[in-house]
């Protein structure tokens, strides 16, 4: 809660202790109009400091200038009357500032200045001196200049590789879920993570040019053209506030001034009374009060289910929702290897599995890793020497006295081995025992759960087209979209081209009403989560960029629960409509009714307060939500 959330919230509290405490204390006239006049003003003073503004600056008819003129004409009525009843003036004020705190503390909680949170800006780059590293701000780095990058460093600048060999972990740009392997003479870009050996890099550009500069600079000018949708409330005031205002104007004087005219007595008294009686008969209490509370029970339904929206106005837009866009890596794949095939194998598949597990025990490569995961038991080094790392080809090593290879086709080739190609995706770790080909493991990514049935479910949810945006291989990426049923598939794709082809579903959308939402949880996604419509980061284990920089956050990283997440907005969206429908019905008949002079202040209230418990007992169905 900010400082401006607290400060409202004391103030929306002291003033309903006042309120509260006024209806106990027997006071009349003049003081009694004071006492009340001080918990109105600590809830309203801003209210009427809009209005005012809005008044000199020529733009009227909003909804703080309704709230101003309802409440004041409630209190003039009273004075009128001399009932000396002003505490509808104070609790419409009251509730109206209570909805408008839920709304603000909804949104505003979980909104931070995105550019704090992306970690992939590097701090410096390393210039080599005398012999001697110095770190230097990348934007003093020249195009040309040797910058040298050391295990676990970011890579600072584009650049080509002059000098040594690594294993690069891209995934917080490309998105690609494989770590890539780059020697001398390969292009690498600002941004990746150098996971072991040194590198001397050749820069091809400024930093100001670089990859990591541009995803900044799309995740900061992205949320300016984000499309967002306007507030119920304003739009309704636009049409609503100066109608009743001119109609209870009208009413006040046109029908005296007639009478007059016609000879007969003006009754000014008569409809002064009505023009006041109509104008505390339009105070939109039902609207300003059930409108935020309907989206805020959606919000907290939603939360409850495990959906995190940041805002009422994602909720309609999310309810909007015709195509979704999907990162694969993390959102419809777990972003985690495993070892999911062995064919060929000349012997038992668990001893395959031990031999490539202990000859890359000595690796802290992802893939060693998965290795020794299928492996399943401790690896005792003890059974493994002569261990030789052959860069971007894999490792031999003894296991036990008997010669082990494994790695790809390359190592293979390299041997004189003969190995059995595999049409499977994914990475092929091809193995030799003893110089004969033993067989190949397949290790890839896998595709979670629920994800094939949550794509199947938006379909029937009414989501005209699925597409899945990756920087994976081609190969890789067309598999896992025929597996789960996506509609589109492209692949091989940097975050600005993700942005580019988000851009170009934006423009083929026909409908202003059918939104595209995107679906990632890494750095990489965070500028097209802020350029599509609705963003929905995977909340469990996205990056803090991709969550910061989405509209809706999952908080289990369950594909499923986009679904859930649309049909909880449609829901909310319905009770939101009805509530309009319904309030402003009354209110149209019951104006009717008081202008006409049926109406009393009896029906005036009803108007006021009953429809507004009615529309806040109708917000309150959308807390309930475990059902959809």
């Amino acid at each position: 809660m900010n400082k401006k959330q607290r400060i409202m919230l004391v103030r929306i509290l002291v003033s309903a202790a006042l309120l509260i405490a006024l209806n106990f204390i027997p006071v009349t006239g003049v003081l009694r109009f004071v006492l009340y006049l001080v918990p109105y003003l600590v809830i309203g003073y801003d209210i009427l400091i809009k209005a005012g503004k809005g008044i000199k600056n020529h733009q009227v008819f909003d909804e703080c200038f309704l709230m101003a003129a309802a409440t004041v004409g409630a209190i003039a009525l009273a004075i009128y009357e001399r009932s000396g009843d002003y505490t509808e003036a104070v609790a419409v004020m009251l509730f109206y500032q209570v909805g408008e705190w839920f709304q603000s503390y909804a949104v505003g909680k979980s909104r931070r200045n995105i550019s704090e949170l992306m970690d992939i800006r590097p701090d410096y780059a390393n210039i080599e001196k005398d012999g001697q590293l110095e770190k230097v701000d990348p934007d003093e780095v020249e195009i040309g200049s040797i910058i040298v990058v050391q295990p676990g460093e970011k890579v600072p600048i584009d650049g080509t590789v002059v000098e040594g060999s690594s294993t690069l972990n891209t995934a917080a740009l490309t998105g690609e879920s494989l770590p890539r392997e780059v020697c001398p003479g390969d292009e690498i870009i600002s941004g990746c993570i150098n996971m072991n050996g040194l590198l001397k890099i050749k820069t091809s550009k400024e930093f100001g040019e670089s990859t990591v500069s541009k995803i900044l600079d799309l995740v900061e000018n992205a949320s300016s053209r984000k499309s967002k949708s306007e507030d119920f409330i304003s739009r309704f005031a636009r049409i609503y506030t100066p109608a009743v205002c001119y109609a209870a104007l009208a009413l006040a004087v046109l029908p005296p001034l007639v009478l007059m005219l016609l000879g007969q007595p003006a009754g000014w008294h008569t409809w002064i009374y009505r023009a006041l009686t109509f104008l505390v008969i339009s105070c939109p209490c039902a609207l300003v009060i059930s409108i935020p509370l309907s989206f805020f029970a959606g919000i907290g339904g939603a939360s409850n289910a495990g959906v995190l929206v940041k805002g009422s106005n994602y909720l309609e837009t999310l309810s909007q929702t015709k195509v979704v866009v999907f990162d694969k890596t993390g959102t419809l794949t777990q972003g985690v290897f495993e070892v999911n095939g062995i064919h060929h194998s000349t012997l038992e598949n668990e001893k395959l599995i031990e031999y490539a597990a202990l000859a890359e025990s000595a690796s802290s490569h992802p893939i060693s890793k998965s290795l020794q995961k299928a492996y399943g038991k401790p690896v005792d080094r003890s059974r493994v020497t002569d261990i030789q790392e052959i860069s971007g080809n894999g490792v031999m090593a003894k296991v036990d006295g008997v010669q082990v290879a494994a790695g790809n086709d390359k190592l293979m080739a390299h041997l004189g081995i003969q190995a059995i190609p595999c049409h499977s995706v994914g990475t092929i770790i091809h193995v030799a025992i003893d110089g004969k080909y033993a067989g190949h493991i397949v290790i890839s990514d896998v595709i979670k759960p629920h994800a094939k049935q949550a794509i199947q479910a938006l379909k029937a949810a009414g989501v005209k087209k699925t597409v899945m945006l990756t920087g994976d291989a081609k190969k890789v990426a067309d598999q896992v979209a025929a597996e789960l049923g996506v509609d589109q598939v492209y692949s091989e794709l940097l975050p600005a081209d993700k942005v580019a082809k988000v851009e170009q579903l934006l423009a083929q959308t026909s409908s202003a009403k059918a939104k595209v939402a995107f679906v990632g949880d890494g750095i990489n996604d965070a500028p097209v989560l802020r350029r599509a419509d609705i963003g929905i980061a995977m909340g469990a284990m996205g990056s803090d960029a991709a969550i910061e920089a989405a509209d809706v956050v999952l908080m289990d990283d369950d594909p499923l629960k986009i679904v859930k997440a649309i049909k909880i907005s449609r829901k909310c969206l319905g009770i939101v409509y009805q509530n309009i429908v319904f309030a402003i019905g009354i209110k149209l008949i019951c104006l009717m009714l008081g202008a006409v002079g049926v109406a009393n202040m009896w029906l005036a209230i009803f108007a006021d307060v009953g429809v507004m418990i009615l529309a806040v007992l109708n917000a309150i169905r959308a807390l309930f939500v475990k059902k959809l």
